[in-house]
Formats: structure tokens, sequence, C-alpha cells
């Protein structure tokens, strides 16, 4: 070849060029490409909040550790993702390097690689050369003694943050958190475990005050409403401070038809299509991409974690905890739990003990002990729970709080886990029909709220019985047909709370309804078209229809004979109801054998039998009878009292036929006691402008005007 060849090399190629034939060998060794943080002197955070709301105390004590000669301290804030810790750090970094004259160090402990590589930055920062670094980072020498060296010798006082250090193993196996004389160590986590910071101080994190979190969403969209609007959609986001700074940077992002607040508070409930979770979301622009300032993505980081440290169990108690509320929730109603083989029951425990220390939920104090988990965590779980799982969470969760319901609740005090149940039971509805399960698992959870209205309602509480069957009503229609026998219950339910409530008007349409859905639907002589004609004659009765009311009475008394005998509980109930209104002699002079049936068939102490003494007493004394009325209704009062007390709805309505029988008797002062007390109660239970208080104040004034006449 004669041509001429020329050639170049470029970087680190080489070119050989030769006559002959030649042999080359080439050995190549590379330095690591080793890549570090841009900088350890500024936080690694999206974006700081305007304006630290809350954290006073906190922030006091922070302070006063970065303050001049202090040092060897480590300060632990820990809490549920999204509470604010790293925003607390941040804040605490810059007075640390603007006022307290300290030099500031960052680093990000989300995963090992990130923290060494932050960690030997800092060690570069403080003065450690090439050789000492590429040593530690090719494992030749100990990386975290390197790096506290040169923390030991900073010519500066430092304050170090460790940010997201939710896997806190990896800090102990590196040996990578110390203290030094020179320096503060903050160390921001979502672990709990005091086991993992021992010489820590901890300091736990949640959610923030109503007043504060409204500040917050002020602070970022200070246009778009009022501090009262701020303050109603802070309670909707259950006042976590992520949830509210993603909320606040939507609103304040919005160009062509902004938002108010009060507009994004009625979204939040879904009734405009979109997705709850989906809707805080769309603020994340405005706090930077970073899936930890998601909630769909920030709480499975700490169940990625979980599952990596063989607690997958943890992940399927969330999902059922889901199915419930943010409220507190008594643990004895998890005795039981299981999921099958993905959660044992003899792996609860443990699996609570894996959400406790990942402060995915926190235990409440108080006598009743209580878990807690917070609502936006518990939708954005429940919104990734896949469709195969729904049924059997739902199905578990409505077996759990049936476990703790009585099936026929007594009267009197409410069951303290009854009364905290409220709340879950309806969020349990809710999921339930949110999710579409099956019918039968449906009305598994009805059941579970009947019961629980039941309760409420028999232990005087008629408001929230009617708040709460209202609620499950409205729920159930879309799902459940009008003849369906749970919810024809739970519209009863309402019926008796309305009228109990003075509303006896609201009452009477109600049950006209219901009772036209039992005759259509069930037949006219349906146990539960029965129910429906007595509880159908109370409000009868109150607006003066004592002729339509007595009808039903002796409808249901009737068929209650032919269904289940004369001396059945319920036909004895219904035979009660019908001694209180009777005006037929041989009705009246049957009084004493229903009391006398009711004693032997179901005791002398039974509820029906106390209101069988009270009612004859009552029809004695209106049939011009009190000297034999007035053992009856001393008996039936001094058996309510001493079992329910002396507030107790009916306890007030046997007071009130005592005072009448006591003035008949010519016992006038005995009586107008009595009445007195009973204005006094009825005003404390049932309000001053109820119209049963409002009678027991003309009975009471009648009183005192006829005995100033005598």
């Amino acid at each position: 070849m004669s041509a001429r060849n020329d050639a170049w090399a470029d970087g680190q190629g080489r070119v050989y060029q030769a006559s002959g034939d030649q042999h080359i060998t080439e050995h190549h060794h590379h330095t690591p490409d080793w890549s570090g943080p841009d900088s350890v002197r500024r936080p690694a955070v999206g974006r700081t909040p305007l304006v630290l709301r809350d954290r006073v105390g906190e922030m006091d004590r922070l302070r006063a550790a970065v303050e001049t000669g202090v040092g060897n301290r480590v300060y632990v804030l820990h809490g549920l993702g999204g509470c604010g810790k790293t925003a607390v750090a941040c804040t605490l970094f810059h007075y640390a390097t603007n006022q307290a004259g300290r030099l500031g160090l960052w680093v990000n402990a989300s995963d090992p690689a990130s923290l060494r590589a932050g960690m030997l930055a800092v060690a570069a920062d403080r003065g450690a050369s090439d050789g000492e670094l590429m040593g530690a980072r090719s494992g030749l020498r100990p990386a975290a003694d390197l790096v506290w060296h040169y923390l030991d010798r900073s010519d500066q006082p430092w304050l170090l943050v460790i940010d997201n250090a939710d896997a806190p193993g990896i800090l102990r196996d590196g040996g990578w958190l110390r203290t030094s004389p020179i320096g503060t160590v903050v160390v921001t986590t979502r672990q709990a475990a005091a086991h993992w910071w021992p010489g820590a101080e901890l300091l736990q994190f949640g959610v923030l005050p109503r007043e504060d979190a409204a500040l917050v969403l002020r602070d970022l969209a200070p246009h778009a409403g009022s501090i009262e609007d701020a303050a109603e959609v802070a309670d909707r986001l259950g006042r976590l401070p992520l949830a509210l700074t993603l909320a606040g940077g939507f609103l304040a992002h919005q160009v062509i038809a902004p938002w108010s607040l009060a507009d994004y508070g009625r979204r939040l409930d879904g009734s405009a299509g979109l997705d709850p979770i989906e809707l805080i979301e769309q603020g994340a622009t405005a706090i930077g991409g970073d899936s930890r300032h998601l909630p769909s993505r920030t709480w499975q980081l700490s169940l990625d974690a979980l599952t990596t440290l063989g607690l997958p169990e943890s992940g399927h108690l969330l999902r059922l905890l889901a199915c419930w509320s943010s409220d507190p929730l008594p643990l004895s109603v998890l005795l039981g739990a299981e999921l099958g083989p993905e959660l044992r029951a003899s792996r609860i425990e443990t699996a609570l003990r894996g959400l406790l220390d990942h402060s995915l939920t926190e235990l409440v104090p108080g006598e009743m002990r209580c878990l807690r988990t917070h609502g936006v965590l518990l939708d954005s779980v429940a919104r990734t729970t896949l469709t195969d799982q729904r049924e059997q969470l739902v199905t578990t969760a409505a077996r759990l709080c049936l476990a703790v319901l009585p099936e026929v609740p007594d009267r009197g005090t409410l069951d303290a886990h009854a009364n905290l149940l409220a709340p879950h039971v309806i969020a349990l509805l809710r999921r339930a029909v949110n999710w579409e399960v099956s019918q039968s698992t449906v009305e598994a959870v009805a059941e579970c709220t009947l019961r629980l209205v039941t309760a409420i309602h028999r232990a005087g509480d008629y408001a929230s019985a009617l708040s709460l069957s209202n609620e499950a009503v409205e729920v159930l229609n879309s799902t459940l047909d009008e003849d369906n026998l749970l919810l024809i219950r739970l519209r009863q339910r309402v019926g008796r709370s309305l009228f109990r409530l003075g509303r006896f008007k609201e009452s009477e349409t109600l049950y006209q309804r219901v009772l036209e859905v039992c005759e259509e639907t069930l037949g006219p002589d349906a146990p539960e078209t029965l129910t429906t004609c007595l509880k159908f004659s109370s409000p009868l009765i109150n607006l003066d229809r004592q002729q339509d009311a007595v009808s039903l009475i002796r409808r249901a008394v009737e068929g209650r004979v032919r269904l289940f005998g004369p001396t059945h509980p319920l036909t004895l109930n219904a035979r009660v109801y019908l001694m209180e209104q009777t005006t037929q002699t041989a009705e009246l002079t049957a009084g004493s054998t229903l009391v006398e049936d009711c004693r032997r068939d179901i005791g002398e102490r039974h509820t029906i039998t106390l209101g069988a003494k009270l009612n004859f007493a009552f029809a004695l004394q209106r049939a011009g009878q009190p000297v034999e009325a007035l053992p009856y209704a001393r008996v039936a009062f001094e058996g309510y009292l001493q079992r329910f007390g002396a507030d107790y709805p009916v306890a007030l309505n046997s007071r009130l036929t005592l005072s009448r029988i006591l003035w008949d008797l010519g016992h006038h002062t005995e009586a107008i006691e009595h009445a007195e007390q009973l204005v006094e109660g009825r005003t404390k239970v049932l309000g001053p402008s109820h119209p049963w208080t409002l009678r027991s104040e003309e009975l009471l004034t009648q009183y005192r005007a006829a005995r100033r006449e005598l």
C-alpha cells in the first residue's frame, strides 16, 4: 500500500501506526465515576413554607440547640409522612445559618446510596482530600469514620440535617449517626420506634391546629376566600401540612377560572366527579414533582420499607383500617381480625407495630385505648386498593364491628365502644357503596349501622341517632331497594328520632310512606308492617289524632297475637301501647292481667314490665282512679330511676304521670316538686323549645295557679 493513512486520536483514544505486524496489549484502570449531591450547603427540598405555622414549642427547643457553644445533640423529628418534619428542619437550617452563625449541612438519607454520597460530600466540604475520599468510596477506609473525623475537626460549629431517614437501619449499620461537640444533628424520619434512636431527643409531629392550618391555606392563596372558608377546607384535608400545601398551591396557580376555597371544598367530596386524592395532587406542580410530595405515593414508601423488613401484613392491615374513619378506633375492634393468609390473627400485633413504628397510625391516649389514622392517608390507600381485595376487606370490617355491637341494644347508657364506632360505621357504609361490593356485604354493613343507631337512640341521644340514620338512609338509597328490610328499619329509626325530638309532623309523613311500602311489598300482616303501625301511632297521638292512632295500635296487637301469641314480648309491648290509650272499661280492667303477664314471662325489671305498670297507672288516673294508680306509678318511677337515672326520657315521663296522680290525690306539694324537676330535666335533655318541655311548663304553671286559689 502506497497511499498515506492519517489518523487522529480523541479523548482517551490511542492510534498505533506501523509498517509491519505489531501485537499491542493495553491495561486500563478506571477511577469510579462517583456522583454526589450538587450541594450540601442548601436544603435539598422543593418548596419551603412561606411561614412555618404552629410548631412554636418545638422550634424553641431546636433553636436552643444551635446556639453558641451547644453540641453533642441529636434531635429526631418523627411523624406521619406529610406532617411537615422537613419544613421544620428547613426553617431551623435557615435560622442556624443566617442568625446563629452556624454552618449548615444537608444530607438526603432516603436510600443508602444518597446517604453515603451526601455524607462523603460533607467530609469533602470539611476538608477531606481527594485521596481520602477515593479510599472511602472504594472501601479501603471506613467512610463514616472519615466523615466524623472531619466534622469533629471543623473550624466552624455546624448543624447537620439528615433528611428522610425512614430506614434507620442504614444509619445504624453504617455508623453514620454520631454526636460531636462541634455541632448538632437533626434527623427527620417516619420511624417512631425509640430503639432506633438511642441517646437522641425525639420530637413528634402531627397535624396542625385548626387556626394554623387555615393560615397555611391563606398564606398560599390569600385571595381565595375568608379565614372561615380556609378553616373548613383545612378540616376536610385533616389539617395535614402536605395536603394543605398542595391545595393552597393549586388554588394559587389557577389561571383561567380560579376557584375559591369554598369551590375547592365542595369538590373534595367527589360530587363533581373528581377523585379527592387526584384533586389534592394537582397542586404538586406548585411545590415540585418529587413523588414524596404526592399522597398516593408518599405513604407507599413506608409500606415498601415494611415489606422489605418482612412485614407485608402491615400493608394489609392498613387497607383494613382504610375501610373506617380517621376518628379514634377502639383497639378492641381489631381482636380477631384476619384476612386469610395475607393477614393471620396471630400477626395483627406485629402488623400494627409496624404501622406505629413508621408513623402510619398512632395510639390515642385516654381511658379507652384507641388508634387514629389520618383521613387523607386512608383515602389514598382506599383509592389504590385492588378490586379483588375490596369484598374481603369490607366483609371483615363489618364482622369486627358486629362483634362489638349488641344485637339487641338495651336502654340506658351507651357503651363506650358504640359511641366511638359511629363515624367508623358510616365511613364503612360509604366505602362499601363506593367500592360496589356485593349486596350481601352492603347489608352486613347496614346491619352494623342499624344496631348502632338503635343503641344511640335507646341511650336517649335522639339528635345523634337521627343524624346517623338519615346519613345511612341517604347512602343506602342508591344501592338497596326501598322495600329492603334493613332500609325499612333504618327509616323507622329516622321516624322514631323525629318523634322523640318533637318533630311530630315530619315523623308522621315519614311513617306514612314506610307503612305504604311495607303494605305493598311485605303485606298488611307482616311483622315489620305491624311494627310500623305501632310506631306510627306515637306522632299521631301528639298531633291529636287519637282515633287513628288507636286503630293502628289495635291492628298491631291483633296481628302480633296471631303471629306470636298473646304473651310474646313483641305482643306484650303492643298491649302496653294500647293500655296507655284505652278508654274501654274491659281493656282497663285487663290492665292488672297485662302487668302479671309481663312479670311472669319477661321478668319484674324488664323495661316492658315497667312500661306496663306506668301505662296502667296512667290509664287508671285518666279514668278517675288515682288511689289504684299510685302504687303502679311509684313502682314504675322508682324502677326507671334506679335503672336509667333521673334524666333519662322515659324516667321523666314516669315522673309526669306520678305528678298528675299525686295532684289528683291532693298531695300538691309533692306533685309540684315532681313537676319542677320534670321541667328542669326536660329543659336539659330535650331543650327549652321542645313541645314536651313547654307542656311541662304549662302543667307547672297550672299547679301553682291552682294552689294559690286554694
